[in-house]
């Protein structure tokens, strides 16, 4: 899947957590790195999730207990999996697809892949934290419009254009190792609540499919009072637990940060405001155009835009439906505040402590990644979760938000060379985005400088 020649400079499209841990892992092979986004750094669904690196929650979207779901109850605003009324062709093609692999064989073919990249996906995040083998320089490139010289990728002035990297200022390194400083935690214990030992059991029931696959889950059955001895801000609600060992979390937007610091730190370019709107391949290399007529040129593109890398993607062959699902959160300040992440998975609201503050997430809302912000939404996750703690005032909440995480039929990735060996895709992972990135950024830098990658890769083929 690699090139014959590994290219010099590379431009990323997306400053989320794969953009960036791609930008990283280039770094680390004397990559030249661009990263655009249309706004800024984790400006979408990489800022407000719930930041879980939890391999034995990273499974497959499309389980059959969705089409059981019923689509009444999807049609409803107020439930976890949400579907509006829509004729939207892009929307419907997904959905018949989705439901195609909403089926027990379908699953369990997905989650044998998810089990392989669980094993590994921790990996690179411990190598972002130890930092790269290489001596880094810090450049800026001089990157022109199209038109007249002069102009600055920046500036949205006309000039003509040159190959990003072609003009650079030399600095001392900013860091010997480019580390992220930012760490992940250990989640000890991890903790799921439910309002009965039937729900329960359902989460236990996927435990056990993922040790049929080749997994491992390490948990233990707890009763409600010995998940409120652990966090006493669990209400009377929660009648049954899950401690699970060996997970961790992050705290997105910390993270998010370090990481786009490190990525600058060594040498990257980092241009907001750059809304790309057509790459193309000149046969030596490509262009990357944005909506004002800025141009970058480079040897290679990477398109890691999240939910809108199918309008960049399709002409290069990649047909698979990138549909939005949208995730919604936001945050309060318990009385006490919680030190474990919770996962209510009847209910699929996902918590997580900030520190200062506690990010509850929650809801699955297949809708234009566009759409603004639906108040009913987060009304949904705030009567789910008010049963399940105490102490906690809803009405006083901040950071309301909305991210559009990308999608696929069949809940796999689409990770690697187009029908254009210099265009690339890196996105579609879902709800694990987060978790995969750096996984994901690792795999594809090996496969876009040649060298080998892991067998597993063969099944995010994006032109599949």
């Amino acid at each position: 899947m690699g090139n014959s020649k590994a290219p010099e400079q590379v431009v990323v499209v997306g400053a989320g957590m794969v953009g960036f841990s791609t930008a990283w892992y280039l770094q680390e092979r004397g990559v030249q790195v661009t990263v655009v986004d249309k706004e800024g750094v984790a400006a979408g669904s990489s800022w407000g999730n719930a930041g879980w690196l939890t391999p034995a929650l990273t499974l497959p979207l499309s389980e059959p207990a969705v089409l059981r779901y019923g689509l009444k109850a999807m049609l409803d605003p107020s439930s976890p999996l949400y579907i509006p009324l829509s004729a939207n062709p892009q929307l419907l093609r997904f959905l018949i697809g989705f439901a195609r692999h909403c089926t027990p064989g379908k699953w369990r073919e997905a989650m044998e892949v998810f089990t392989e990249v669980n094993r590994i996906g921790m990996d690179a995040y411990d190598e972002l934290a130890e930092g790269g083998n290489l001596l880094t320089t810090s450049h800026q490139t001089t990157t022109t419009a199209a038109g007249t010289a002069g102009g600055s990728a920046a500036s949205g002035t006309t000039g003509t254009t040159t190959r990003a990297g072609t003009t650079t200022t030399l600095t001392a390194a900013a860091t010997a190792d480019g580390a992220v400083r930012e760490p992940t935690k250990v989640a000890d214990p991890f903790l799921a609540g439910f309002v009965s030992h039937k729900h329960r059991d359902a989460l236990v029931h996927e435990f056990d499919a993922v040790r049929r696959a080749g997994g491992t889950v390490d948990y233990n059955l707890v009763d409600g009072d010995e998940l409120r001895a652990l966090e006493p801000t669990l209400g009377s609600g929660v009648r049954a637990g899950v401690q699970i060992r060996d997970q961790r979390f992050i705290n997105p937007p910390k993270f998010m940060e370090s990481l786009a610091e490190s990525v600058k730190a060594r040498g990257a370019e980092i241009v907001s405001g750059f809304d790309v709107v057509d790459i193309r391949d000149d046969g030596t290399g490509v262009r990357v155009i944005a909506a004002d007529s800025r141009l970058l040129q480079a040897d290679n593109v990477v398109i890691a835009s999240g939910a809108w890398m199918g309008k960049l993607a399709r002409r290069f062959g990649v047909k698979r439906v990138v549909q939005a699902g949208r995730g919604y959160s936001f945050t309060v300040v318990p009385e006490v505040m919680p030190t474990h992440p919770i996962y209510f998975p009847a209910q699929r609201v996902a918590c997580t402590p900030l520190g200062d503050r506690f990010r509850v997430a929650g809801m699955m809302e297949f809708r234009d990644a566009d759409a603004p912000l639906d108040p009913r939404r987060i009304k949904a996750i705030i009567d789910a979760a008010t049963p399940m703690f105490k102490g906690i005032d809803w009405q006083d909440r901040k950071e309301e938000w909305v991210g559009s995480r990308p999608c696929t039929t069949d809940g796999l990735p689409l990770i690697g060379a187009t029908k254009s060996s210099r265009v690339h895709v890196a996105g579609g992972h879902g709800m694990w985005g987060v978790a995969l990135g750096p996984l994901t950024g690792k795999m594809l830098a090996a496969s876009i400088t040649g060298d080998t990658t892991p067998t597993v890769m063969r099944r995010f083929n994006p032109l599949r």
